[in-house]
C-alpha cells in the first residue's frame, strides 16, 4: 500500500481524535461580560429578590400588601392549542405551564413535559411582574410578588381571550396588568398604574424569572450538563450574544450584609434573556427600541436562580395612566416559531438555539434538513437524502481526489523504483517523488481533502441531531422511534425483532451489546478500507484492521440520526471512490483484500 493511502487512513483515525479530544478539554469559553452593582430590595417573605428604581439598595421593606399562601391563591387557567397550565392571583405569578406537544419520554402514557412550576413544587420555576418604587414611595405603595391580584376581566386565558388583573393599594394607586397569549408561545404583558394621588409618582416595570433549588452535581435537576450544549443564562444585548451557565451563574451569589452583586447588561434598544435547557427556554423581552437593565444572580439563601429586566423609571403625574408592554417567551425552542418571533422585532432570537462554533455550517445544514422533512414526512429518510445532496456538492471535490488517487496508484511502480534508488537516503526519496508528481501532475494531498471537508460536516450535523428540538423524539421505522437517542437494539432483542427493550443508554452493557446502526456502521467503514491492500507494514496493518470496529463501538453511544448520516456517507464514499477509480483504469480488488485480510497476508494490486 502507497504513502498516500497510509497517510489518508491515518488522517481520518488522527482527526477524530483531535477533534473529540480538543472538544472535551477545551470547551467554547464563556463570554466576558462586566460585573456591576445590583439595584435590590430584600423584602421579608419573598422568594425572590426584586429590583429597586433607586439608585441605593434598600433595607428589607416590610409590606401591608394582602397576601396569601401560594397554595390557597386563586388561580387562573391557562388553556391554548399548545400550552396548558395556570397562574396564580399571588403576584399574578405564570408559574404552572404544560407544552402539549412534547411528552417526557416516547413511552405509551408518558407525561407532557412540563416547563414551569409553582412555589413548593420540586423544582419551582416562575415569572413575576412588577413595580419597583422610585423616591417618594415604599414598597408597601406597589405590588410585591406575593400581592393578591383580583381577576377583573376574562376567565380564562386563551389564544383570543386574554385577562385584566387589578390590584388597589388603598393610597390612590390603581395597578392593572394585561395578559394575553398567542397560539405558540408568547405571552404578552401589558402593565399599568393610574394615578389618583395629588402628587407625582415614579416607578419602574420589571420582570424576573427565578429558578428554585440546586442538585447534589450543583447544578439544577433535569440539566444535560453536556460539554457541547449550552444551558444557563441566556441573553442578547444590543447584537451581542451573552451565555452563562448554571454554575457561574452561583458566582453572582446576593449577600444580604453588603450591597448585592450581579451580572448585568444594559440594553440601549434590542435585548431579550431567560433561562435556557437543551429543548425549552424562557425569556423577558421588552418592546424593541427600549432601553433596559438585565441581569442575573443567585440567591444561596433560597437557592434561587434569577434573571430580571428592569425597564427606565417611569414619571406618572396627578390624574394621568402610564403603561409599559413586555413579552415571555415560554415553550419550546423550535426553529419555526422563533424564526417568526424574531421576525416579528425579537432581535436574533434565532441565536437561541445552540448552533455551536460552526454556525455557519450548522445553520444552513438545519435549514436543508429541515425543508427536506417537510417534504418526505420521515426525519430518518430526510438524513438519508440530506447525506445524497450532501455528497453531491461535494463531489467535484471527491472526483479530483480519486482521480489523483487512481494516478498514484498508477505511479506505484516508479515509486518503488525510486524507494530502491535512493535506498537508505530519505532526502533523495523525497526529491525524487516531488520530482515525479510534478512531472505526471499529481497532488498527494488530494486524497486528505475530502476527509477534511467531512470533518466539521460531520461535527455540525451532530450539533444539530443532538440540538435542534425538530430531531428530539423523531421516528424513522420500526425500533428506530426516537434519533436523537442511541440505537435502541442489541443482541438481547435480537436488533429489535423482539419486543422488548435492549441495555439502558450509558451502561456498560450497552457499550458492549451495540446496536445494529453502529454495527452496519462499523461494516460500512471496513469495507471502505477494503479499497486498498493492507499496509505492508505488520503494525500498521493491525491499526488499520482494528479502526473500523473501534469507531463502531465508539459512535454506538452516539444520537442513532447521527450513525444514520455516517452509513449512507459511508455508502456513498465507497461506490464513488470504486467507480471514479475504475474509470480512471484502476480495478480496486475488494473482494480480494478482503481475503488477503483473513489470510494475514497483503495482496498487491490488480490493473
Amino acid at each position: 500500500m502507497d504513502d498516500q493511502n497510509k497517510n489518508l487512513i491515518l488522517a481520518t483515525a488522527l482527526s477524530f481524535l483531535v477533534i473529540l479530544v480538543w472538544f472535551v478539554l477545551f470547551p467554547p469559553p464563556e463570554p466576558s461580560v462586566t460585573q456591576e452593582e445590583a439595584e435590590i430590595t430584600a423584602l421579608e417573605g419573598d422568594e425572590v429578590q426584586t429590583p429597586s428604581a433607586t439608585s441605593t439598595v434598600g433595607e428589607a421593606t416590610a409590606t401591608t400588601e394582602e397576601t396569601l399562601p401560594e397554595e390557597q391563591a386563586p388561580r387562573v387557567q391557562i388553556d391554548t392549542p399548545r400550552l396548558e397550565g395556570s397562574l396564580s392571583l399571588s403576584g399574578g405569578r405564570i408559574d404552572e405551564l404544560f407544552l402539549k406537544d412534547y411528552k417526557v419520554s416516547i413511552e405509551e402514557g408518558a407525561p407532557i413535559v412540563e416547563l414551569l412550576s409553582p412555589v413548593g413544587s420540586e423544582s419551582a420555576y416562575y415569572a413575576i411582574y412588577g413595580w419597583a418604587p422610585g423616591a417618594g414611595l415604599a414598597g408597601a405603595d406597589v405590588p410585591g410578588p406575593n400581592t393578591l391580584w383580583t381577576l377583573e376581566q376574562g376567565e380564562k386565558l386563551g389564544v383570543d381571550s386574554p385577562i385584566t388583573l387589578a390590584w388597589d393599594n388603598g393610597n390612590g394607586l390603581t395597578f392593572r396588568r394585561i395578559i394575553s397569549v398567542d397560539q405558540d408561545y408568547m405571552f404578552t404583558v401589558t402593565q399599568s398604574v393610574e394615578n389618583s394621588t395629588q402628587s407625582e409618582v415614579g416607578m419602574a416595570p420589571y420582570g424576573i424569572l427565578a429558578r428554585h433549588g440546586i442538585g447534589e452535581d450543583g447544578d439544577l435537576p433535569g440539566l444535560k450538563n453536556f460539554f457541547i450544549l449550552h444551558e444557563g443564562v441566556i441573553g442578547m444585548s444590543d447584537g451581542t450574544l451573552s451565555e452563562v451557565d448554571y454554575g457561574d451563574v452561583r458566582d453572582f451569589d446576593i449577600n444580604p450584609n453588603e450591597r448585592a452583586q450581579a451580572e448585568v447588561y444594559q440594553v440601549k434598544e434590542d435585548g431579550w434573556i431567560g433561562f435556557t435547557d437543551h429543548y425549552w427556554m424562557t425569556t423577558l423581552i421588552p418592546e424593541p427600541g427600549s432601553a433596559f437593565k438585565a441581569a442575573a444572580k443567585y440567591d444561596s439563601r433560597r437557592k434561587i436562580y434569577q434573571t430580571e429586566t428592569v425597564l427606565s423609571t417611569l414619571t406618572v403625574a396627578p390624574g394621568e395612566t402610564a403603561e409599559v408592554t413586555t413579552r415571555l417567551f415560554a415553550g419550546a425552542k423550535e426553529w419555526e416559531a422563533i424564526r417568526e418571533y424574531q421576525a416579528e422585532g425579537v432581535q436574533k432570537f434565532i441565536d437561541s438555539i445552540d448552533w455551536g462554533w460552526f454556525f455557519f455550517l450548522t445553520k444552513p445544514i438545519f435549514w436543508l434538513l429541515h425543508n427536506i422533512n417537510a417534504l418526505i414526512g420521515n426525519m430518518g429518510w430526510s438524513i438519508i437524502g440530506l447525506t445524497l445532496i450532501i455528497k453531491a456538492i461535494l463531489f467535484p471535490l471527491a472526483f479530483k481526489s480519486y482521480v489523483s488517487m487512481a494516478k498514484m496508484k498508477e505511479l506505484q511502480p516508479q515509486m518503488e523504483a525510486l524507494k530502491e534508488a535512493a535506498g537508505d537516503d530519505r532526502q533523495k526519496m523525497q526529491q525524487g517523488m516531488m520530482e515525479l508528481y510534478k512531472k505526471e501532475k499529481v497532488n498527494p494531498a488530494a486524497g486528505c481533502l475530502p476527509i477534511l471537508m467531512q470533518i466539521p460536516i460531520f461535527f455540525s450535523l451532530y450539533k444539530v441531531i443532538f440540538v435542534t428540538i425538530e430531531l428530539r423524539q423523531a421516528p424513522w421505522f420500526g425500533p428506530f422511534q426516537d434519533l436523537s437517542a442511541p440505537d435502541p437494539t442489541s443482541i438481547m432483542n435480537l436488533f429489535g425483532l423482539l419486543p422488548w427493550a435492549g441495555p439502558q443508554p450509558e451502561t456498560f452493557m450497552a457499550l458492549i451489546f451495540i446496536g445494529i446502526l453502529p454495527l452496519l456502521l462499523g461494516i460500512s467503514m471496513w469495507l471502505q478500507q477494503k479499497l486498498n491492500p493492507a499496509p505492508t507494514d505488520a503494525t500498521q496493518a493491525m491499526i488499520f484492521a482494528w479502526m473500523p470496529w473501534v469507531f463502531m463501538f465508539m459512535l454506538g453511544s452516539f444520537a442513532s440520526g447521527l450513525v444514520v448520516y455516517w452509513i449512507a456517507n459511508n455508502t456513498i464514499t465507497f461506490t464513488q471512490q470504486y467507480l471514479i477509480m475504475r474509470s480512471q483504469g484502476y480495478k480496486p480488488d475488494v473482494f480480494g483484500n478482503i481475503k488477503s485480510g483473513f489470510k494475514r497476508t497483503p495482496k498487491t494490486d490488480d490493473k
